[in-house]
């Protein structure tokens, strides 16, 4: 089936601007701009989320993000939020479509779809999905930088405006630190640290980011984090030490361009991309 333009033209109308959130968001009436959707039923924002699943699956099959049939990212059902759907076992990010994402309870029971579960994500996004019910998305991925920096256990340095973002709103995790995460006990284990923090960072294993917004700002803060990884062991291999943004001014840029919606607003770029370069994944 190929993409319907009035879905993907949604999210950059021209519309009046609604109650400000962020400023990025224009003052003046009327100029295209993406913004946020709204929906009627459940059956409409259960095919949207799962087409901005697609999607940021697609972003991390760009962003090479892929390792055999490691990686999984997930979103909540909006009419049984005890489900998720989630990408489908040993199918690359790139052949992911709204056809063949799978629908899972947080005992790793598929309910809809014919692919199997991967048990690691189930383990570790249902741990985190089951004790807070806040988070909407999970996303995680064995990619070549976040993991390389996972190794030093130690959390990213405000070194830039970008690295920044992640100031103070991410945690390095210690628990099952290189264990493969096969048990439900290791999920449990890691659960408790996404407290109020939208990534983590897991020691001798990698990134994970979790979001109470969208699968938009979960992917998009998932991309950057693994970029800034890859900024600091860059600057770190020159053998200088960084200057570090300070902590106020760190704070500042959090706020204004760390947030959930600017995650979410990032990711409609990407969207609009994929969408129209990759019609395939509404299939």
């Amino acid at each position: 089936m190929a993409a319907n333009p009035e879905r993907i033209a949604t999210t950059v109308a021209p519309a009046p601007v609604r109650r400000s959130v962020s400023i990025y968001q224009p003052k003046q009436e009327g100029l295209i701009f993406p913004i946020e959707p709204e929906f009627a039923t459940f059956a409409e924002e259960r095919q949207h989320r799962k087409e901005r699943l697609v999607a940021a699956c697609r972003a991390f099959g760009m962003e090479g993000f892929d390792y055999g049939f490691a990686g999984h990212l997930t979103i909540r059902d909006p009419e049984f939020p005890e489900l998720y759907w989630t990408n489908p076992m040993c199918v690359h990010f790139n052949q992911v479509k709204v056809s063949n994402l799978i629908l899972a309870d947080h005992k790793g029971k598929v309910v809809e779809g014919a692919y199997a579960l991967n048990r690691a994500g189930f383990v570790l996004h249902a741990a985190v999905h089951e004790a807070h019910p806040d988070i909407l998305s999970m996303c995680h991925a064995h990619t070549v930088y976040g993991t390389a920096f996972a190794a030093l256990g130690r959390p990213l340095d405000p070194i830039s405006q970008d690295a920044a973002a992640f100031f103070e709103d991410h945690v390095v995790i210690k628990d099952e630190a290189g264990q493969v995460a096969v048990e439900e006990s290791a999920g449990m284990a890691v659960c408790d640290w996404f407290k109020g923090v939208k990534a983590a960072i897991h020691q001798n294993h990698g990134l994970l980011t979790a979001s109470r917004h969208s699968i938009e700002a979960a992917a998009f803060w998932f991309i950057a984090l693994e970029r800034c990884c890859r900024q600091q062991l860059l600057v770190e291999a020159t053998g200088h030490k960084p200057v570090m943004v300070s902590p106020e001014r760190s704070r500042y840029s959090r706020e204004h361009v760390g947030s959930e919606y600017i995650g979410w607003l990032h990711f409609q770029t990407i969207y609009d991309h994929i969408s129209k370069s990759q019609p395939d994944m509404f299939e």
